[in-house]
Formats: structure tokens, C-alpha cells, sequence
């Protein structure tokens, strides 16, 4: 009989700084992206038991290793495994000052890391620990037609059409006349029964925002995602007032405390937050939970991120009540298909259905010698 997790202690953490260029540039109103980088958090215990999380660090890798193994570290050795929400706090309280950046997002690969412990210790998968709502599989949703001419913005649209999903997203930009030409555009291209949604992280202020919300309202796309500035609240509940599209945002929110407002107030139809930031499983969990309380919709973020983030993310989608659908990148990167012997969900996915591992833990084995071809240059 395996050991408790309550039994097991931790003996070490490690941290391991990844990067990887993107078989295909990912382009946002932010940018164009070539190359990025996560950090792979391995706990390993007295039992033999060992536990893998992500931490979303898409660029200077080794300083979040740095904060993992200098300020994190030391506050897990020699305690017990299972003591996942007292470890929360503890890390939490490893710097001082409002809950946000790298420490959030390094505790949630060790967070991640912990469940998977847990699970592999108890002989279940995370979604079951997770109380489960008996989904074996989840929906999900195409990310992403990239922000670009039209040429290409419809090859990209058509090129994930062709792998069977019925949900795609489409990232939108500036100049705001050229946004609202191409969103008409994708719809005419897709058809009337394709869901599609728009992702403009962060491109507009509120008019532009109020500009394009009624282009799509107009074009029968199901949300809006990220319009404005996250710290733009109180511009959040003006836009929801001003255009009739559902909006969605939430990954870029660390604590269920950033995403209170908005949700408690529902100027959001649907809460997006990436485990691998947001404090990883417990606190994602404790987001959804929270959405749920007030009739809004959960629809995890794993934009640009590794297998480790997917899968702990299909777990919660699995087990929450308010799950909606899940971001799957469309994209076939290093992180995703050679870090484990589990497929990413985009060659899973069958008409945008994606199967719940129901190994232990997080389900899956990672390939070490991955991990060394991956590594971040010194």
C-alpha cells in the first residue's frame, strides 16, 4: 500500500529554468513572440514520490528559479507532503506586500507539484482529489488565429477548422477599423456555427473597446477577452454597460482577491485564470469556486505554456461545477509534446473534445532528458 500523503516529507525542490522557440511566432497586440521560457518545478520526497508543477516565466527563467529555490524552498523541506493549503500560506508569506508577481507564480509551480504528490499518493487523479463533477472528457477551444494581414489570419482560421474544432479564438489589435473589418471577416469565413471569441490583451481603451464590443456583438462572437487594462475596473463595468458581448478576463489576476470585483458585480460573464500563475491549484480552484458563487462561468488561460499547466488545467476543468471550455493551443511546441508521454490536447482534441488523464496525480511521466534538451541557456 503506498503512503499517505500526510506520511510523506519533502526533500527537495528544484526548480528547472525552460525555453523553447515557438514552431510558429505567437502575435498579440503586444507583440510578436518567438521564443519563451517556463520553469518546470520537480518535489521530490522520502517516499520516492515525485511531484511535478509549471510556473508561467515566460521570460528570465533562472530568477524565478532563483525566488523558488532561495525563498521557497527552505520553507517546504522536511514538512509533510499533504499539508497543501498551510504550504500556500506559508509561501505566500515569503515576501511581504500585496499577493502578485513572480511569488504567486513561482508557488504555483510548487503547488501543482504538490497535488501531484497527493494524487500519485493516493492512487487518484487530480480531478477526483478535486471532488469531481464525472466528466471524462472537456470542451475545448482553438487558441489562436493570430493578429495579422488577412491573408494570413485566414489561412491560420482555416488551418484549425480543418483540425475539427467548433470553438476558435481570434486575436484582435489596433487600428480598431481594421479589427472590426476582420472580425466580420472571421465570421463570414467560419460560418454562422463556429463559436468564435476575441482575445485583445489589453489593446483598447474604453471607446475603442465600446467600438469593437459592437462589431462583435454584431458578428455572434461569444465573449471578449481582456478589452482593457486589468487594473481598468471600474472601465470594465462602463464597457459592460456600453456593448452587449459577454466579457472575459481573469489570467492576468494572481489572487481570487484581484478578481472579486468583477465577478462579485458580474461585470464578467466568464474567469479566466492560468494555474501556472495564479497561484496554482489551490488558489485556481479557489477562483472557480468563487465565479461559481456568483453565476460566472470558469474557462481556464494556458496561453503559451507547457503540458505541466494543461493538464493541471484540464484536472480543474474537470472537477468544477462552472466550467465552461478550455483554451487549447493550437500550436504543436517543445513544451507540449516532448516535456511527457502525454499528447497535448491539440492532437487529442476530437471535435473539440478532450479526454481527462486518469493516471495519478497529474497523469502523466515527464521525460527528463527533455528537461536537459530544453534547458535555459547560462
Amino acid at each position: 500500500m503506498p503512503p499517505k500523503a500526510h506520511d510523506i516529507r519533502i526533500t527537495d525542490v528544484i526548480a528547472h529554468p525552460l525555453t523553447q522557440r515557438l514552431p510558429k511566432p505567437t502575435v498579440t497586440s503586444w507583440g510578436r513572440y518567438e521564443q519563451v521560457s517556463i520553469v518546470l518545478v520537480e518535489v521530490r520526497t522520502d517516499a520516492g514520490i515525485t511531484g511535478v508543477g509549471e510556473t508561467l516565466a515566460r521570460f528570465a527563467p533562472r530568477a524565478y528559479c532563483n525566488l523558488i529555490e532561495t525563498a521557497l524552498k527552505p520553507r517546504l523541506v522536511g514538512q509533510p507532503a499533504g499539508s497543501i493549503a498551510a504550504h500556500w500560506h506559508a509561501l505566500r508569506r515569503a515576501l511581504s506586500g500585496r499577493a502578485g508577481g513572480m511569488l504567486i507564480e513561482a508557488i504555483a509551480g510548487v503547488d501543482i507539484a504538490l497535488w501531484d504528490i497527493h494524487g500519485k499518493a493516493a492512487g487518484l487523479p487530480i480531478a477526483t482529489l478535486l471532488g469531481g463533477m464525472g466528466r471524462s472528457e472537456i470542451d475545448v477551444y482553438a487558441a489562436a488565429v493570430n493578429w495579422g494581414d488577412d491573408a494570413d489570419m485566414e489561412a491560420e482560421l482555416a488551418a484549425l477548422l480543418a483540425q475539427g474544432f467548433p470553438r476558435i479564438k481570434v486575436k484582435m489589435a489596433r487600428p480598431v477599423a481594421d479589427a472590426c473589418r476582420r472580425i466580420e471577416l472571421m465570421r463570414k469565413r467560419a460560418g454562422d456555427d463556429v463559436e468564435l471569441c476575441v482575445d485583445a490583451n489589453w489593446a483598447y481603451g474604453l471607446d475603442e473597446a465600446v467600438e469593437v464590443g459592437r462589431a462583435l456583438a454584431a458578428n455572434g462572437y461569444v465573449w471578449f477577452e481582456e478589452p482593457l487594462e486589468p487594473e481598468n475596473e471600474q472601465g470594465y463595468e462602463e464597457l459592460r454597460r456600453r456593448c452587449d458581448v459577454p466579457l472575459a478576463a481573469g489570467e492576468s489576476n494572481f489572487t481570487v482577491d484581484q478578481a472579486r470585483r468583477l465577478v462579485a458585480n458580474r461585470t464578467l460573464s466568464v474567469l479566466q485564470p492560468d494555474v501556472a500563475r495564479a497561484g496554482g491549484i489551490t488558489e485556481t480552484r479557489r477562483m472557480a469556486d468563487f465565479a461559481h458563487a456568483h453565476d460566472v462561468a470558469y474557462a481556464p488561460h494556458v496561453g503559451m505554456s507547457g503540458i505541466v499547466c494543461e493538464t493541471a488545467s484540464v484536472h480543474l476543468s474537470a472537477a468544477a461545477p462552472n466550467f465552461r471550455v478550455m483554451e487549447c493551443e493550437g500550436d504543436r511546441s517543445p513544451f507540449k509534446t516532448e516535456l511527457a508521454d502525454l499528447a497535448p490536447g491539440c492532437l487529442r482534441q476530437q471535435g473539440g473534445r478532450l479526454d481527462v488523464p486518469t493516471g495519478p496525480g497529474l497523469g502523466l511521466t515527464i521525460d527528463w532528458d527533455a528537461v536537459r534538451r530544453l534547458r535555459s541557456p547560462e
